[in-house]
């Protein structure tokens, strides 16, 4: 295994576990459960921390994949731009969920705003993820790249 096979393995886990924890929070918002709040919470919270090597592994995959044919350099720098952002955003939500579990533990219930504002946050996270997803997808997939418009020899078809 090298670093690119890692980071292709690794890089599923924050997209989906952003979603899965954030699902968690909802369906704890909705049933008023403690117990799946406190769930959803330390689920983002560990995608948080599972973001830091899927980051760290971009740039020495980005060193093995660069030099291949049908690989885009200004694709690999938009989503490398796209993971910074990422990261960001998840380290946030990562410190907010664990901020939302103090008062869980101190008083086993948490006030309804944190849990609403960390699901929000789950969401806008959440696409930030798909976006760079998509983005990292796009660098060996030139099936999923937007269609580029090359100029190329006017026709006449009318006799």
């Amino acid at each position: 295994m090298n670093w690119t096979h890692l980071h292709l393995i690794l890089n599923h886990i924050p997209l989906l576990g952003t979603f899965f924890g954030g699902g968690v929070l909802l369906l704890g918002l909705i049933r008023r459960s403690s117990e799946l709040k406190a769930t959803g919470l330390a689920t983002l919270a560990l995608v948080a921390l599972a973001t830091v090597p899927v980051f760290f592994t971009g740039e020495p995959a980005e060193e093995s994949v660069e030099r291949l044919a049908g690989v885009s350099k200004p694709i690999i720098e938009k989503h490398e731009q796209a993971a910074t952002v990422a990261l960001g955003g998840t380290s946030v939500l990562g410190m907010a969920a664990i901020a939302g579990l103090v008062p869980f533990f101190r008083q086993r219930r948490m006030p309804k705003w944190i849990g609403v504002s960390i699901l929000m946050g789950s969401v806008v996270v959440g696409g930030l993820m798909a976006w760079t997803a998509t983005l990292g997808g796009q660098i060996r997939h030139s099936e999923i790249r937007p269609p580029v418009s090359v100029p190329g020899p006017v026709r006449n078809d009318r006799h």
